[in-house]
């Protein structure tokens, strides 16, 4: 009976230990196959990686994705501003040439420098006796100075060159608000720079500033 049973231990040992042997073998087995396994996947994606890229295919690799669609904005229009660029200011116009008609006056220049003031008379209030016609000098040969405007001066009191030489910046605006249609020809047309090359008889230095008598 003892021998049978150690017969048994005996075989019963061997067959455990083929069993471990052929697990151990198995285990190998299958670490040999998943290695071998992996280095296949690993050449068939270097073959891959190497392969040449189809024209097709870069153009859909290059291509960029698609935006995304967006629903339309209703755009509001912006309400106007006010432009803050201030508007040019007028320019005046250029004073037209010098005549002897008694066309009203449109445009005026700028401000003249007359000479010293000596008349006294008070513009406002043309004198009741004019002077006599030995006295007075031909008004008309200002430039800008018709028949008409002469009349209306003579009638105003002003009868020579050098009462409108001696005229005052006041004086000048006084005696130009009592010229009707033809207010603004006094300084537009230089009366008191003409009138003094006349009074001192300066023929030369007026043609050379207004053009010929």
């Amino acid at each position: 009976m003892r021998s049978d049973a150690s017969w048994l231990t005996t075989t019963n040992l061997v067959l455990i230990a083929i069993g471990i042997v052929l697990a151990i073998m198995v285990i190998l087995h299958g670490a040999r196959l998943k290695r071998r396994r992996h280095k296949i996947d690993t050449a068939i994606e270097d073959r891959a990686d190497d392969a040449p890229v189809s024209p097709a295919t870069a153009a859909l690799d290059e291509a960029p994705p698609p935006a995304p669609e967006t629903m339309p904005v209703a755009r509001v229009a912006p309400e106007p501003q006010p432009d803050p660029t201030p508007a040019p200011l007028p320019v005046a116009p250029a004073p037209p040439p010098l005549t002897g008609d008694d066309s009203p006056v449109v445009a005026t220049a700028a401000p003249f420098a007359p000479a010293p003031a000596t008349i006294a008379a008070d513009l406002a209030t043309p004198p009741a006796d004019p002077a006599p016609a030995s006295s007075r000098d031909d008004l008309t040969q200002l430039k800008g100075v018709g028949p008409k405007l002469a009349a209306r001066l003579n009638e105003l009191g002003i009868t020579t060159y050098a009462q409108i030489a001696a005229l005052s910046p006041t004086e000048a605006e006084i005696l130009d608000a009592q010229l009707g249609s033809f207010q603004g020809r006094m300084s537009r047309d230089r009366w008191v720079e003409q009138a003094g090359h006349l009074a001192r008889d300066d023929r030369a230095g007026f043609e050379a500033a207004f053009g010929k008598l």
